[in-house]
C-alpha cells in the first residue's frame, strides 16, 4: 500500500481509497456520527474473508466514536465521504489485539477490511426540538387511540340497540300472530 495513508501516525491504521466519493459528498460529523457500511474483512496473513456485509446485502450501522468497534474503524470511517470505498489495514492493536476474536479472527492478527461509506445519519437521541416533536407524536397517537375506542364504543351501542330493536320486532310479530289467531277463531 504505497500510497496508503497513515492515519494513525504510527502505521497502525492505513487507508488506501478505492473509489473516491463524489467532491460534493458528505462526511461524518458531530450531527451526522450514525454510520451505515458495507465491509469485507480480510486476514491479511491468510487472505481469508472472515467477515462481509455483502453475502445478504445488508448494511452496518454503528454510531463513531462510541467504541462500539475496532479502534481502526472509528479512526479510518471519520475521513470517509458517503459513497468513498477504501481498503483499511488494521494492526492488531487497533483491531483486536492479543486476544483476537475467535474462533473467526487468531490473536495479533492484522486485519484488512474494504469498507464502502453508504450513508451518515443524525443520532438518534434527542434533542430539545425532537423531544417537543415525540411528545406532540405520542399525544397524537393517544388521541387516535382514544378516538378508535370512542368509535369502537359507539359501534358497540349502535349493535346493541339494533340487537334490542330486532327483538322487539320479533316479539312485535309473535304478539300479532298470538293476537291475529285469537281473532280469527272468535269469528
Amino acid at each position: 500500500m504505497s500510497d496508503a495513508i497513515d492515519l494513525s501516525g504510527d502505521g497502525g491504521v492505513l487507508k488506501k481509497i478505492v473509489r473516491h466519493a463524489k467532491p460534493d459528498a458528505i462526511a461524518p460529523t458531530q450531527d451526522l456520527p450514525l454510520v451505515d457500511v458495507h465491509y469485507e474483512g480480510i486476514l491479511e496473513e491468510t487472505n481469508e474473508v472472515f467477515d462481509t456485509t455483502h453475502e445478504d446485502n445488508t448494511v452496518f450501522s454503528f454510531e463513531l466514536g462510541k467504541g462500539s468497534v475496532i479502534k481502526a474503524w472509528d479512526i479510518a470511517v471519520k475521513t470517509m465521504k458517503v459513497g468513498e470505498i477504501a481498503k483499511i489495514t488494521c494492526k492488531p492493536e487497533y483491531a483486536y489485539g492479543s486476544a483476537g476474536s475467535p474462533p473467526d479472527i487468531p490473536p495479533e492478527a492484522t486485519l484488512i477490511f474494504e469498507v464502502e461509506l453508504v450513508a451518515c445519519n443524525p443520532r438518534k437521541g434527542l434533542s430539545l426540538g425532537s423531544a417537543s416533536e415525540e411528545r406532540a407524536r405520542l399525544e397524537e397517537l393517544k388521541k387516535q387511540r382514544e378516538m378508535a375506542a370512542a368509535n369502537k364504543e359507539e359501534e358497540k351501542k349502535k349493535r346493541e340497540e339494533a340487537k334490542a330493536a330486532a327483538a322487539a320486532r320479533i316479539q312485535a310479530k309473535l304478539d300479532a300472530k298470538k293476537g291475529g289467531k285469537g281473532k280469527g277463531k272468535g269469528k
